[in-house]
């Protein structure tokens, strides 16, 4: 085939392939989609959030003493409880001994040193430096005696213990103590419910171990910053546990009202994901074309949820059926609205 002939047959392709891809965008632009609408509204609701998380013990503490070396003896076990000062651990005590010897001899050392000062009998020098041993032998004692006979910093039961006596202390936690007259949980609150939720709020708590019964619970603390990722913030509750019958590790769910209030509420399936974000949309009819409104979700009702965006008002035409097949500009035929 001549060179020529071969121009021609491709410079024909390529204006046909402009020509019907021409063709198919006016094609796109002549299509109308069929949708069905209803006018937006403001509802009164009973606001009540529900979130789920985990329960926590109040404090949770390592006994993990600041000396290496063998344990002598564990004095509790695996769900023993325990008051403020209990002793737990024995850890060796060589150290020790040989450190409190040293104290009452400097102690008596000193005690002379005293006696020889006041007659002048000894140099200024000499006693800063027997004081300053005396000192330092105190505080050595201290520290040593917290480290070898180990106690409990507050009440609370051991939930774990790692050693048996006799064993080498090399690091890992002897024992964890964990408080559990009073237990703790995070939630996270979307951004939107952030000017609502204030420090001391009743929160209601409740677990599949007690169906139909609820613990209730305050708000202890109020994040106050804002996770840009997920647009939510942490609030920490406080969980009364006298009666021992919430544990630590259990799944709950927790409710908290927030009265009532003023909220646009519309089909659950109105409301599109943004594919690859959690970014959520409606479709309004503004004069026959669909425009795309970016929203945050709020609370759901069964088949409805709350949406809120500044740029929704009440009239405004929501399309509610073939929302799914629209972009941004689709010319609309309403053949419905509610």
């Amino acid at each position: 085939m001549k060179r020529s002939s071969i121009l021609l047959l491709t410079a024909l392709a390529v204006l046909a392939a402009a020509c019907g891809g021409k063709q198919a965008e006016q094609q796109m632009e002549d299509r109308v989609e069929l949708v069905e609408t209803t006018a937006l509204a403001m509802s009164d609701i009973s606001r009540e959030l529900e979130f789920s998380t985990t329960l926590e013990g109040w404090q949770t503490v390592n006994i993990a003493p600041s000396l290496t070396g063998k344990i002598e003896h564990i004095y509790v076990e695996v769900g023993t409880a325990v008051s403020a000062g209990t002793m737990l651990v024995r850890m060796d005590q060589n150290q020790y001994t040989t450190t409190k010897l040293t104290y009452a001899n400097l102690g008596v050392e000193m005690e002379r040193m005293e006696s020889l000062r006041a007659s002048g009998a000894v140099s200024q020098q000499v006693y800063d430096q027997t004081k300053l041993s005396y000192e330092q032998t105190k505080e050595s004692l201290e520290f040593l005696e917290k480290n070898t006979y180990v106690r409990a910093p507050f009440g609370g039961v051991i939930s774990a213990r790692n050693y048996e006596d006799g064993e080498l202390y090399s690091g890992q936690p002897i024992l964890v103590l964990t408080q559990i007259g009073t237990l703790r949980a995070q939630i996270a609150i979307p951004e939107s419910y952030y000017p609502y939720v204030k420090k001391g709020m009743r929160v209601d708590v409740a677990c599949e171990t007690y169906p139909g019964e609820t613990f209730p619970a305050t708000i202890e603390i109020v994040y106050p910053t804002i996770d840009p990722s997920s647009h939510t913030f942490l609030a920490r509750l406080r969980i009364p546990n006298s009666g021992l019958r919430l544990r630590p590790g259990m799944y709950v769910k927790t409710r908290m009202s927030m009265g009532m209030a003023r909220a646009m509420v519309v089909p659950y399936q109105s409301v599109l994901k943004l594919t690859g974000s959690n970014d959520r949309y409606v479709f309004l009819d503004e004069g026959g074309v669909a425009k795309r409104v970016f929203v945050k979700l709020g609370q759901r009702f069964d088949e409805n949820i709350e949406i809120i965006s500044d740029e929704l008002r009440e009239g405004d035409r929501l399309v509610t059926v073939g929302q799914a097949k629209l972009v941004d500009g689709s010319k609309l035929n309403v053949t419905k609205e509610n």
